[in-house]
């Protein structure tokens, strides 16, 4: 299983078919394998060697694509950075994951000097947008003109693809190791439980690129030959655009995106007639936004996706006919649907022993997606893999029909607006404001986000300050999504267990009230 595979087998078998569609740029799977075997040509002579790592801070866009292809070719180790992440925050991933190249485009050019005046593990920065080569960079345009194409370097099955960071319990990112094999089997099996080997399939790149979930389907439709369409960034008008002007058939958001779409005018005047899949995934769906948009696209089937980056990163999915809520099935749309074909799937007790249908437990998966482990973080990997079962954190029951419905998350972590965030590491953040002598951050339920982050402060003796300097200054540290969208003062001492450590649960059980759920 090499994760170049697909670009051989579609530039043979259909060499003059479309690509990559990026505004008025198409280019053919022939183009693309020659540019991606020229792209990895030129970083091996600017010194990247087997298994040597590459990192992209860069939006959406074909060039993206072949960068993101082109490492591997060249034997290297991708490492996507997080675009919205602060400096800080990519600084340690390039360090932590000792990458020395760096791909950027025009969005990120004062980022990447920034990173270069923070670090010295960054030796060539190579400029991968379409306009003037910044002083200080190489050109890769001028690169791939001066190189001729390499082969494959083959690395495939057990070796390292790329290295995907993550939120940390610690309060620093944390490196997901992906081989060749794990995103391979779990594309494929996206492939067969998300309907993508239909015929004209055109795949809307509208999610960040840096996620997994858009690397899988990267390699899903490159496998199935599919046509890429890019736009550089989410915008509700921008994506409906890009469904109308290059007839786009299958896109993937996050349910925050998909009801900025349906309740805005983003639809108005579109002709959105060739989308015939939305996959959704990262959150669960709320059911007003779904209502919404089953209503406002009904020739569309939903598809629902779960897993997480350490599964490649898919577990289960909910398919089009249970997305309904009228007749027997109704009942599904709330679970998170049934493991997806490679995977086994379990709900297991504090002991590790499988529960019977109906009881809440903690949500483990096998498969040959899971993940190889963190990145120079052996407890950490053993903590979550064990005997090949990656623990997710998330607690949740099997019903009769082996439908996982996620209750509650076992691991301290918010998801707001499908992103990750490790309550950790906004503590860490916090904390070192001068004024703070303690801070508990949890979720709350939000209707825009599904939960926001709430940090709860005891300010020390004799200090004063505001909600507004508590997140300002963390926005110095941490990526904006990761900031406190609330702070509550509070003069009494946080809950404790008799143990010493702190009871979460009792903080966020005032906020949860009434819900049948402790997540959204």
């Amino acid at each position: 299983m090499y994760c170049t595979q697909p670009i051989r087998r579609a530039a043979s078998i259909t060499p003059n078919k479309v690509a990559t569609v990026f505004g008025e740029r198409e280019r053919t799977f022939q183009d693309m394998r020659n540019r991606v075997a020229c792209r990895a040509a030129a970083l091996r002579d600017v010194g990247v060697e087997e298994g040597g790592r590459v990192a992209i801070l860069a939006l959406n866009s074909d060039n993206y694509l072949e960068c993101f292809f082109a490492v591997p070719w060249a034997g290297g180790v991708v490492v996507p950075l997080n675009i919205r992440w602060s400096v800080a925050e990519n600084v340690y991933s390039l360090e932590d994951s000792g990458s020395t190249v760096l791909l950027v485009d025009d969005a990120f050019l004062g980022t990447a000097e920034e990173i270069r005046e923070k670090t010295d593990q960054i030796k060539t920065c190579i400029y991968i947008g379409d306009g003037q080569t910044p002083s200080g960079m190489l050109g890769f345009e001028e690169m791939i003109a001066a190189s001729s194409p390499m082969d494959d370097a083959m690395r495939g099955y057990e070796d390292l693809f790329g290295i995907f960071y993550t939120g940390g319990t610690t309060g620093f990112p944390k490196g997901v190791m992906i081989s060749h094999r794990n995103l391979y089997t779990s594309s494929l099996a996206a492939m067969a439980s998300l309907d993508m080997t239909q015929g004209g399939t055109r795949y809307l790149h509208a999610a960040p690129m840096f996620h997994l979930a858009d690397g899988m389907a990267s390699m899903a439709n490159t496998i199935a030959g599919n046509t890429h369409v890019f736009i550089a960034a989410f915008e509700p008008g921008a994506v409906t655009a890009a469904i109308e002007r290059h007839a786009v058939t299958d896109v993937l958001l996050v349910p925050t995106m998909i009801s900025m779409i349906v309740h805005s005018r983003a639809l108005n005047g579109r002709d959105c007639s060739s989308l015939s899949k939305i996959f959704y995934g990262a959150s669960p769906m709320p059911e007003g936004v779904l209502r919404k948009a089953l209503e406002a696209l009904p020739d569309v089937d939903f598809y629902q996706a779960y897993g997480q980056t350490e599964l490649a990163p898919l577990a289960t999915v909910l398919r089009p006919e249970y997305h309904v809520f009228d007749g027997p099935q109704a009942g599904k749309l709330r679970s998170a649907g049934q493991p997806c074909y490679i995977v086994d799937l379990k709900v297991v007790d504090a002991e590790g022993t499988a529960l019977p249908p109906g009881e809440v437990g903690e949500v483990v998966v096998r498969g040959p997606n899971a993940m190889m482990g963190y990145w120079n973080r052996p407890e950490q990997t053993a903590a979550a893999l064990k005997d090949g079962w990656v623990y997710t954190g998330d607690a949740g029951y099997l019903d009769e029909d082996g439908f996982l419905f996620v209750v509650d998350r076992v691991k301290d972590m918010i998801i707001s607006g499908g992103e990750n965030v490790f309550s950790a590491e906004v503590e860490s953040a916090v904390s070192r404001h001068p004024k703070v002598n303690e801070v508990a951050v949890v979720g709350i339920p939000s209707v825009e986000w599904g939960e926001s982050v709430h940090a709860i402060v005891r300010v020390k003796d004799g200090e004063h300050v505001t909600e507004k300097e508590i997140i300002d200054f963390c926005r110095e540290l941490i990526a904006g999504y990761k900031c406190p969208r609330s702070v509550e003062f509070r003069e009494e001492p946080f809950p404790m267990t008799g143990a010493g450590k702190l009871r979460k649960m009792d903080l966020r059980k005032r906020y949860w009230e009434g819900k049948d759920k402790q997540v959204n």
